[in-house]
């Protein structure tokens, strides 16, 4: 069996290498990627905002495509905003707050740069990289699921890492990729049990990473520190703790990059975006944002109806408390992230959550076909 598994495992490798080169050589440079360089620029260049945007678009136009660079820069399709941020330097600069925030996916990008990456290549490498580690780690979540499944585990592996949404994700300059791997690590902390110091260690790396994934973070402490209450009836104060020194490198990092606020970001992502946001307050109201979460709720189905799916069968094929309470926590961290920042039309944000999801559908058909129990993983 081990080297059947050995097999198994070289080939993924090799299918996932070749699935790695396949998303560079169709990488895309969008939108976001003069932001993460303006933040990189930064850093070298803290007393010149000028030259930090001249560089940044120059760096890119050095590499893309022309039809990619025309749609960044606004001309092709025409874009108001694009066109001020490529042209006008107050504009581009009081954009990149919205960017820097994402501490970790920004350093990572500095660390490549530093190694001699190009600029552009550096912010596209990390999500090439991170796809890469991904496939490993969800062949190795799936081996730990199904331990006499080497054949499944491969072609579940493979059809995963070649899911359209997931590939898409790969190719673009932006953090959903980076933050999968630590994602992906963490449900197999939460399946292993690690302890609670090394999962509280993972918390901090994930809301360093992606601050907006606080809420995600938070929560878990309170369903953990809410499920061991219930099942031991002994309040864990080290939770509590946790929970107030995520909150508080939450609170550090929005107020050390003066984070605009979630105010402005939903103004400039659902109302207007604004060429440059100190010129127009974000004013609306909660009507206002009522009506925005109704009307993009309606183009939520898809991830609507996968989650109602994989929470369904959680809750036929296991009955164990522990996979439903956890399963719930995911089920409830997709409409947490809906209700802050409702982009129906982009499922990418969602879809780590969602991937996390259907991983405990997978647990709970393990645990009813397999009979696998969570005491016996060591």
């Amino acid at each position: 069996m081990k080297i059947k598994w050995r097999i198994s495992f070289l080939l993924v490798v090799l299918i996932l290498v070749l699935l790695t080169v396949r998303n560079y050589q169709n990488r895309v440079y969008d939108w976001d990627m003069p932001g993460y360089l303006g933040c990189l620029y930064t850093s070298e260049f803290p007393d010149s905002p000028d030259k930090v945007r001249q560089i940044t678009y120059i760096s890119i136009q050095k590499e893309a495509p022309d039809d990619q660079y025309q749609d960044l820069i606004g001309t092709a399709p025409f874009n108001i905003p694009r066109q001020y941020f490529a042209k006008n330097t107050q504009a581009f600069t009081e954009q990149l707050p919205y960017f820097r925030i994402k501490v970790g996916y920004i350093c990572m990008i500095s660390l490549l740069y530093k190694l001699g990456v190009t600029s552009p290549l550096s912010v596209l490498l990390v999500s090439l990289i991170s796809y890469f580690f991904s496939g490993l780690l969800v062949f190795y979540i799936l081996k730990i699921l199904y331990p006499e499944k080497y054949i499944m585990t491969a072609f579940l592996t493979v059809g995963i890492m070649l899911f359209p949404l997931m590939t898409y994700i790969a190719r673009i300059p932006a953090p959903e990729m980076f933050i999968f791997p630590f994602l992906l690590t963490f449900i197999i902390g939460l399946i292993r049990k690690w302890s609670t110091l090394t999962m509280f260690l993972l918390l901090l790396v994930i809301t360093f990473i992606r601050p907006d994934y606080a809420t995600f973070t938070l929560s878990y402490l309170v369903t953990i520190f809410l499920f061991t209450y219930y099942k031991e009836e002994t309040v864990y104060i080290s939770f509590i703790v946790q929970g107030a020194v995520i909150f508080i490198l939450y609170i550090s990092i929005i107020n050390f990059y003066d984070y605009p606020g979630w105010k402005n970001l939903f103004f400039d992502s659902f109302i207007k975006r604004r060429p440059i946001i100190s010129a127009e307050p974000p004013e609306f109201g909660i009507s206002d944002y009522v009506s925005i979460l109704y009307h993009k709720a309606i183009y939520f189905k898809k991830i609507t109806f996968a989650a109602l799916l994989f929470i369904a069968v959680v809750f036929w094929k296991s009955k164990d408390l522990w996979v439903r309470v956890f399963s719930v926590f995911f089920f409830a961290n997709v409409y947490i992230k809906f209700l802050f920042f409702p982009q129906s039309a982009e499922i990418r944000f969602f879809f780590p959550l969602i991937f996390l999801l259907f991983l405990m559908m997978m647990y709970a058909i393990s645990q009813k076909h397999n009979n696998f129990k969570l005491t016996n993983i060591s």
